[in-house]
């Protein structure tokens, strides 16, 4: 049974809440057709405590830590966190704009915010994601497929080539979609889900 259903505000059942300020509402009849995939760790490298939060909810102490300083002016978020553990945090409603994708363009269109949901994992590009990661993503994936149009799904690194190298190498989309099996099958609302090639 998934732990998650997304409601018709755009927030999860099952997911840890918190609100951040960095989104803006979608353009009228948007259609959100596109999933992406990120990495992240705070500093770089290091798993837990609360800094990733912080930087979504822009309560970062910039003092903290030397890696911190470059991050003062900056103001981002993402739709969902899913930390090492598998628990899933949730910054902004799926129905709103968070501000993860930056200067992206996917099959020729750009501002890839506009019509797509944020995922970022808790990791790096320099080692493996752990399998109730996987999981976990696996039943946001198709909860957030259930109550949007998704037809695809892409990393950082595929929308923002050249910028973005996240999730990065160690991140296994063959683990990923192996997870969104059901039975042997994807769930009806997956079959047309298109993944990088």
């Amino acid at each position: 049974m998934n732990r998650y259903r997304i409601g018709d505000d755009g927030w999860a059942d099952g997911a840890a809440r918190s609100p951040s300020p960095n989104f803006d509402t979608r353009a009228p009849d948007t259609e959100i057709r596109l999933l992406v995939i990120h990495n992240i760790s705070l500093p770089p490298g290091r798993f837990g405590g609360t800094e990733i939060e912080d930087l979504f909810c822009n309560r970062l102490d910039c003092d903290a830590h030397p890696y911190f300083d470059q991050l003062r002016t900056l103001r981002v978020s993402a739709h969902f966190l899913i930390r090492r553990d598998g628990t899933v945090i949730q910054f902004v409603s799926a129905n709103d704009r968070a501000w993860h994708a930056g200067a992206s363009t996917f099959c020729g269109r750009e501002r890839c915010n506009d019509f797509s949901i944020g995922i970022e994992l808790e990791g790096t590009d320099f080692e493996p994601f752990d399998p109730c990661q996987y999981a976990a993503l696996a039943e946001l994936t198709q909860a957030l497929a259930q109550r949007y149009p998704l037809t695809d799904v892409a990393g950082h690194e595929h929308i923002a080539p050249g910028r973005k190298t996240d999730p990065g190498p160690f991140f296994d989309w063959e683990a990923y979609r192996k997870s969104l099996m059901q039975n042997g099958q994807l769930a009806r609302s997956l079959v047309d889900l298109k993944f990088p090639s």
